[in-house]
């Protein structure tokens, strides 16, 4: 049984080199921009950050007893304001037709666009490699998290929740939409313009053409990866897919990767969330329940929220934990904890 838990400052060490394998604007292979990450994670979850839409959330699962970090990701409460929009392009299409040759032509056109008062994003999920694919689902651990957290503190978020999803890459990481479409309004190359979005995007404001684009311009191999997921992301995808996320219609301006949104009322998880007391006794290790996610918060303390993959019973309001389950989340006959659908 593994533990998810909220960051702490001595896993930026164990974060660096999970962040080497995603290397992200919410999860950046750099020590500073991580530990500012960290630092107003642990200031979110402790509310310290008077305004909710301001926070973000980072999350780490790890082995209880070693303590190694396995994976990681994220909530940003909002993602988009006036001091730093999301942007994107809104894919749409256009038909064209000449009488006089007889021609009928359907284009797809990208138009760029802003959001100042966006919406929630999920994002930063990574998986060390040694523990992808492992019979505890890390990977859905981690993204299961974020929406026990949203179910827990609906009114701390936005009404919709935004994932951007990996794109397919050349070999070597480059993009080949950048290299069709943004190195040739900014000259920058695809890493270049990625690290300074991290600081700021006013460049694409003002560099970025402000009317629409034909992808009939781009090469063909890059108009049919638009909106695509890379092979990495299709498992990823399916998941979203299956809890209530669509794709929009638009990309990342970046990498042409897919925006998929959901309304948070909407997710199949959150409808089933429920808040529970946890019963006296322990639900042996030989009786069938269902697996859930569930979770227990401490206002005061070091670590301020935990999580466990489990095995639980519910008995009218009462949840019936395994010992290990109660060890690793640290709670007695009484306390109340949250719980979502997981298996």
């Amino acid at each position: 049984m593994l533990l998810l838990r909220d960051a702490q400052k001595a896993d930026l060490g164990a974060l660096r080199a999970l962040a080497a394998e995603l290397d992200s604007v919410n999860l950046p292979d750099d020590e500073r921009a991580l530990a500012s990450i960290v630092d107003h994670s642990r200031r979110s979850f402790a509310g310290k950050i008077r305004d909710p839409l301001q926070r973000s959330y980072v999350f780490v699962l790890a082995e209880p007893r070693s303590g190694r970090l396995v994976g990681t990701s994220m909530i940003i409460a909002q993602h988009g304001t006036r001091e730093s929009p999301c942007t994107f392009f809104d894919v749409s299409e256009r038909e064209h037709y000449s009488s006089t040759l007889d021609r009928h032509f359907r284009h797809r056109v990208l138009s760029i666009g802003y959001h100042f008062d966006g919406p929630t994003e999920i994002g930063g999920l990574v998986v060390h490699p040694r523990d992808r694919g492992g019979a505890a689902k890390p990977g859905k651990q981690l993204a299961f998290v974020r929406f026990l957290y949203l179910a827990m503190h609906r009114e701390r978020f936005r009404e919709k929740v935004l994932a951007e999803l990996m794109p397919p890459l050349l070999p070597d990481g480059r993009s080949a939409f950048w290299e069709s479409c943004g190195k040739r309004f900014t000259g920058l190359e695809y890493q270049d313009a990625d690290k300074k979005s991290r600081e700021n995007k006013e460049f694409i404001q003002q560099l970025f053409p402000p009317g629409d684009i034909y992808a009939t311009l781009f090469p063909p191999r890059v108009q049919q990866a638009l909106g695509a997921v890379g092979p990495g992301t299709q498992g990823v995808k399916h998941m979203l897919e299956a809890l209530g996320f669509r794709y929009v219609d638009r990309i990342d301006p970046f990498d042409g990767g897919p925006h998929y949104e959901a309304r948070v009322e909407d997710l199949t998880v959150v409808r089933a969330h429920r808040r529970l007391r946890v019963a006296a006794g322990d639900l042996s290790p030989r009786t069938r329940a269902p697996v859930r996610l569930v979770a227990v918060e401490r206002p005061e303390g070091k670590v301020r929220f935990r999580a466990v993959r489990t095995a639980l019973r519910v008995r009218g309001e009462e949840a019936l934990l395994p010992a290990e389950a109660r060890a690793l989340l640290e709670v007695g006959p009484g306390e109340r904890v949250h719980a979502i659908p997981f298996d």
